[in-house]
């Protein structure tokens, strides 16, 4: 075995929160500019993983299983007016759970990434699964 061609995995290190912020940034900026500009100014919220009481909301039982969150009022049930003391509309990725997917799948993790921002986005701008899958495949 030549140590020489692996050892530039032994100084690798998983990817941190402002890697993944990162990532987010750019899987962003490369998804189709009609897309973006309806999206707006949601902020995109990296963390580890989704808070306790967000898993129990949903019913989920599992921190890994929840790999992105839109949280908020979609546009499509409130036009684009807020109500009085509702919380801003917020994207979350979650790091490690999308970390343990990338483990298990044969897929980049900058895709993976995209696919799960297009989807949450997607439930802010109140699409349906082929009108997000057909912005997928714009990107790819």
């Amino acid at each position: 075995m030549n140590n020489h061609s692996s050892s530039k995995w032994a100084e690798q290190l998983a990817p941190t929160l402002g890697d993944f912020e990162t990532l987010a940034l750019d899987a962003f900026a490369a998804l189709p500019e009609r897309f973006r500009s309806l999206s707006g100014d949601v902020p995109i919220i990296i963390e580890d993983f989704a808070e306790e009481d967000v898993l129990q909301e949903l019913g989920i039982e599992h921190e890994f299983d929840l790999l992105g969150l839109f949280q908020g009022v979609g546009l499509a049930q409130e036009g684009a007016v807020p109500q009085t003391g509702q919380m801003p509309n917020r994207v979350f990725l979650y790091r490690r759970p999308i970390l343990e997917y990338w483990l298990e799948n044969e897929e980049a993790l900058g895709d993976i990434i995209t696919h799960v921002l297009i989807h949450e986005i997607g439930h802010h701008l109140g699409l349906s699964d082929e009108d997000m899958e057909a912005i997928e495949a714009e990107v790819e």
